[in-house]
């Protein structure tokens, strides 16, 4: 989605992104009608629409008082898979920083599907829900809200219903909100994203936190992963090989790396998306070794095929629905929600000529190449993504 985060972002990394594409200006883009797995294989995919936000209400108090009205359910993003179901984040309308929608609401809702795209649940949380996880290793769910300010977390217990809500330990050093929750190796990493909004960062902001919930005293603990100023050796473009300084403007997106992937398997992946750059590690330490990728363009969220026979789950805000994607997947590769309109470089009014409107597409994690994937059924523009192999 375009924000007002990631427009800030544009003004203020201008002479970075700059430097980005001149580094990355070799990469293929291809808009071929069949795409190309880690293994050479062409394989074609079809979109079906299975949940409608439209289909879908809740209720709520505008602006927090007076009687309660109902409205439709809007702006499906993050998604995460728990046992055998989907849980959706939808939006609703409200601001990155928590501001109200045009109808009052202050409320984001997390929904619970069966696989079939059956409505089992759903909870309303405060604020704009903006990264959504499941963790194995409680059975709950991770909700951050406002991506921009004013963050904090909830966690929902789906088989008993409980939502609990908290606060940080602090004011969030990078002076931004949070985005995306990856749980690796047993620990919860949450991106510091839109660093700067309410003043200045320091040159160091983290760009991933490690975060720690207290149960007992609602408070969410955090430490710096890495910065936004850390050092990572490149790994394609001019400096390949060579270590070089990161200049991160919009940590987004992140996800955990799945083994069967043949380059970074296992690791954790940061997209810091307005700067088209994916930053992997193995750690869950400060200070931890670092490599990037530059891209040809923004990418939102990703999911790797780790099965030929399995599907990817992905949302689309634009048509406010829950898509599953059929077909034949390459093992090992990463597929991706490609959005140029979210680059640095993306002009204000947007799509734009260059600048097309998101599709789904693989990425190599050798050279950074996009290929596009022409498919079949629903048009889709793709937002949140997860891949589920038909052994789940």
């Amino acid at each position: 989605m375009i924000n007002l985060s990631r427009h800030r972002a544009r003004l203020v990394a201008v002479a970075a992104t700059v430097g980005a594409v001149g580094a990355v200006s070799a990469f293929a883009l291809s808009n071929a009608s069949a795409s190309t797995d880690a293994s050479g294989n062409s394989h074609s995919l079809t979109v079906h629409q299975i949940a409608f936000g439209s289909k879908l209400h809740h209720s709520f108090k505008p602006s927090g008082t007076g009687a309660a009205v109902t409205e439709a359910l809007a702006g499906p993003d993050d998604l995460s898979l728990l046992g055998d179901h989907i849980f959706v984040g939808f939006q609703n309308g409200v601001g990155p920083q928590g501001e109200p929608s045009t109808s009052g609401n202050l409320d984001s809702t997390v929904v619970e599907f069966t696989r079939d795209g059956a409505e089992v649940r759903q909870w309303d949380v405060k604020g704009k829900d903006d990264g959504l996880t499941a963790d194995p290793l409680t059975g709950n769910i991770i909700a951050t809200s406002n991506e921009d300010a004013n963050s904090s977390l909830y966690t929902i217990a789906p088989k008993t219903g409980k939502v609990v809500h908290y606060a940080y330990n602090e004011a969030l050093p990078h002076l931004g909100g949070t985005d995306a929750i990856s749980i690796y190796r047993g620990q919860i990493l949450i991106s510091a994203s839109a660093p700067g909004t309410t003043g200045t960062a320091p040159a160091n902001a983290p760009a991933v936190y490690v975060v720690r919930l207290d149960a007992t005293t609602k408070v969410a603990t955090v430490r710096p992963l890495f910065a936004v100023n850390a050092t990572a050796i490149a790994v394609n473009g001019s400096s390949a090989g060579s270590p070089v300084t990161l200049a991160l403007t919009d940590p987004d997106s992140s996800e955990v790396v799945p083994a069967s992937s043949a380059a970074f398997g296992g690791e954790f992946m940061l997209n810091s998306q307005g700067d088209q750059e994916l930053i992997f590690t193995r750690s869950t330490r400060p200070a931890a070794s670092l490599h990037v990728l530059s891209l040809p363009t923004s990418v939102d969220d990703s999911a790797w095929g780790t099965g030929e026979d399995g599907v990817l789950y992905s949302t689309d805000s634009s048509s406010n629905t829950l898509d599953v994607i059929k077909g034949s997947f390459g093992k090992g590769t990463m597929y991706t929600a490609v959005t140029p309109c979210n680059a640095n470089s993306a002009p204000s009014t947007c799509p734009a000529p260059g600048y097309p409107a998101p599709y789904l597409g693989t990425v190599n994690l050798t050279t950074g190449a996009i290929t596009k994937i022409t498919t079949s059924g629903a048009a889709i523009q793709p937002k949140g993504m997860i891949f589920v192999p038909s052994s789940n």
